[in-house]
């Protein structure tokens, strides 16, 4: 511990988000960072407590508690104070395969069980993941590294979110053949798509791919296995494969007008604004882009308050939108711990996201609307959404489901106008199409079926990972996952395993 007082010396500090007023002009990230000097303090500010729950990676309460990769943050964090950066990065890699990205999409629950943060301000942890692989890059300590000795072994990963990454990675680094394949037009799956340009900007993933060409991972785009990609073909060829394909199935509002123009799935809006802003190749001239599903002069309704709604919020009022309205069905959370959700577990209470806070400074209100849901869409003449009906809800215990459940408040319907819907209401699971194209067995949540803990599925040399093997999570999670498939994979074809 190099600063032993630095947590009483120096505040917490953060990068400061370029003002709402000047970054809905663009799709760029906008958090510059702090300087190294600032970093180090920051650094400085960590215990390395005896018991540091932030790497601890528990469930707590239902939910992550310290990062999910048990990342050796009081280490790094030193390392950050220290000035010794290269072997921060060292460290870093140990355990995280790809934190530009976490440092970027993760909630951070690491901060959220850091000792500082039981009476006063968590450490910067997330931001000094960042400031480290961004310092690796900038000085080339991040470069391609091919393995020595090739195994023969060869294996086909389904996927290439962060979940098939991660393995791809990892048993390329052992000495496997390794081939991803990905049914979307470029590689990244829910980076690339599901996250917007603002959070994580493209050629951040870009660039990670590059070096894992270089290494020798081999991608195919276009290849939708289960369609246009034969499965049996793929299970003839390699050794092992690995099923990665995300929980992409979205949960629908099925109420009466549905069928109407103007209503897209979240994940859908998301990934044609990312495809245009891509093709356009200038994110910072809005007036460049051509939107498939535009939100200009719209009236914008989200369903959801989750990460996904937040970004359909920002990615909106960025295309123009004329309002926004964001129903959530709980009810709003509380501004402080509860009793019953003591720390180090997630702390469940308000908080306002980049996407609310534009919508605040561009509408002078937050666009969440609490315990509400639609009741029924309603088209014009032509067909397309002008209305929606909503209802209010209230908490009632139900003794038949033995919990307490959101029910409607009656009489309290009222209307709203609108001309876009867009539905942010989470997962129901994978796909089953490419669940049958291997044979494996599902559960009854649409995951793929294996033992608890583990990876293989029903059928010989066929595993699964990530959200398709969980259910919808964290990028953190499905990196956990993927470097843990990989490990069985590779005790599967060698009969040991040497990867951490």
């Amino acid at each position: 511990m190099g600063k032993p007082t630095g947590f009483l010396e120096y505040k917490r500090a953060v990068s400061q988000a370029q003002r709402p007023a000047e970054r809905i002009k663009h799709f760029n990230e906008f958090h510059p960072p702090l300087n190294m000097e600032q970093r180090r303090c920051q650094g400085a500010r960590c215990m390395e407590c005896g018991v540091p729950f932030c790497q601890s990676g528990m469930i707590l309460g239902g939910m992550a508690s310290g990062c999910p990769l048990n990342n050796l943050i009081p280490e790094w964090n030193d390392l950050i104070y220290r000035g010794n950066m290269q072997q921060a990065l060292k460290r870093l890699f140990k355990t995280n395969n790809f934190p530009e990205f976490t440092g970027r999409v993760c909630p951070a629950p690491c901060e959220a069980a850091c000792t500082c943060g039981l009476n006063g301000d968590p450490v910067t942890i997330k931001e000094n993941e960042l400031s480290i692989i961004e310092y690796g890059y900038d000085k080339g300590y991040v470069r391609p590294e091919p393995p020595a000795i090739r195994t023969g072994k060869k294996v086909a990963v389904i996927g290439s979110g962060p979940a098939g990454l991660a393995a791809a990675d990892q048993l390329n680094k052992r000495g496997h053949f390794v081939t991803v394949f990905e049914r979307s037009d470029r590689i990244g799956g829910l980076l690339m798509y599901g996250i917007p340009n603002m959070k994580l900007e493209k050629n951040i993933i870009e660039r990670r791919i590059s070096i894992m060409k270089e290494e020798g991972v081999s991608f195919v785009t276009g290849a939708n296995v289960g369609g246009n990609y034969d499965a049996k073909a793929i299970l003839e060829e390699y050794d092992s494969v690995i099923l990665a394909c995300g929980a992409s199935r979205p949960r629908d509002i099925k109420v009466p007008g549905r069928e109407s123009k103007g209503i897209y799935f979240a994940v859908d809006y998301l990934k044609s604004a990312t495809k245009d802003i891509l093709e356009a190749k200038n994110t910072t001239n809005l007036q460049d882009i051509d939107f498939t599903i535009s939100a200009k002069g719209k009236r914008v309704l989200v369903i959801g308050g989750g990460d996904t709604g937040n970004d359909c919020v920002g990615t909106s009022i960025r295309q123009g939108a004329a309002s926004v309205i964001q129903l959530e069905m709980m009810p709003k959370p509380p501004l402080t711990r509860t009793e019953d959700n003591p720390w180090p577990q997630w702390p469940k209470v308000f908080k306002t996201d980049y996407g609310q806070e534009e919508a605040v400074d561009v509408f002078g209100q937050d666009p969440r609307v609490y315990q509400s849901t639609v009741k029924e869409f309603i088209p014009n003449e032509k067909g397309e959404v002008c209305k929606v009906k909503i209802v209010r809800l209230e908490s009632k215990y139900n003794k038949e489901a033995n919990r307490y459940i959101m029910e409607e408040v009656a009489g309290s319907e009222h209307t709203e106008e609108t001309d876009l819907v867009l539905i942010a209401a989470g997962f129901l699971g994978a796909e089953p199409y490419v669940a049958e194209a291997f044979g494996v067995e599902l559960d009854g949540r649409t995951n793929v079926k294996t033992e608890a803990g583990k990876y293989k599925t029903n059928v010989d040399k066929v595993f699964a990972a990530g959200d398709m093997h969980r259910g919808q999570s964290l990028v953190v999670w499905a990196i956990r996952e993927g470097r843990e498939v990989a490990r069985a994979v590779d005790e599967f074809l060698m009969g040991y395993s040497n990867l951490p």
